[in-house]
């Protein structure tokens, strides 16, 4: 699983055969610039649901519901998910919490929509954990992250995303469940793993999470190649002649010929 917030990626996710893409609420930090996910709105998420959408024929499709788009009732998230399947494209949705989203899990689910569970740091709510802490580091935390797991199993999710768990307790998670888990930052044991999409390029500079892997470095030649762009642009060598278009020789020589003298 990989993040994508517009059409290209997406497309060329896709088509490398990845087997699913998440429209993340992370689109609110890595392309609108907030400090954290908590500003993000289901209006802001659904055009970038929808273009990544037109790029992807194969992956699987989640929609990252944002803060206060299913905390207030089961019947607003109801109608929230919907609004990501029916306006923006998307197959499944993703929803943070544990037990205490038992009841929105399983009235999403009853509504037809498949739902993605989301535990261990959930940036949405990480201020009541002490902000982001490594979850599971204790006998006593790993199951009660075990128990909120199993009962997002029992509530309908399909899956659910296991984030900065101690691997310990992400293994005993993943092996409890018949779900499948997708880990971020849990360790080896999970049955999938994502990243943000911007982490394994390298084009967010603010910074990297330490589970993150880098697998291009894209920011400095992008930088570069604008650099170079404007340098041209300001020193007159772009355009240069293969950039432009030209009249035939005709039309060439009738410019001007209607100019009052």
């Amino acid at each position: 699983m990989i993040t994508s917030y517009d059409y290209p990626t997406a497309s060329i996710a896709d088509g490398v055969g990845v087997d699913s893409i998440l429209v993340g609420d992370s689109y609110g930090m890595v392309v609108l610039g907030y400090d954290t996910t908590i500003p993000v709105t289901v209006d802001e998420l659904l055009p970038v649901c929808r273009a990544v959408r037109r790029g992807s024929t194969h992956a699987l499709l989640i929609g990252d519901m944002p803060f206060m788009s299913f905390q207030v009732s089961v019947e607003e998230a109801v109608r929230n998910a919907g609004r990501f399947v029916k306006e923006g494209g998307m197959e499944t949705v993703k929803v943070e919490g544990g037990r205490e989203m038992v009841p929105v899990i399983a009235g999403i689910t009853r509504a037809g929509i498949p739902v993605l569970g989301h535990i261990g740091v959930t940036p949405q709510t990480a201020t009541l954990q002490g902000g982001y802490r490594v979850q599971g580091r204790t006998a006593k935390d790993a199951d009660r992250l075990l128990e909120d797991a199993l009962a997002l199993e029992k509530a309908g999710a399909f899956g659910i995303v296991l984030e900065m768990m101690a691997e310990e307790a992400a293994k005993m998670v993943s092996e409890s469940l018949r779900i499948p888990t997708i880990g971020i930052g849990s360790g080896r044991y999970c049955d999938g793993q994502v990243l943000v999409l911007h982490d394994v390029l390298g084009l967010y500079e603010r910074f990297t999470p330490k589970f993150a892997k880098k697998y291009a470095e894209l920011a400095g030649p992008i930088r570069e190649a604008i650099r170079m762009y404007s340098d041209d642009v300001r020193t007159g060598s772009f355009p240069a002649e293969q950039h432009v278009f030209r009249m035939d020789d005709e039309e060439r020589a009738r410019l001007g010929s209607k100019r009052k003298p």
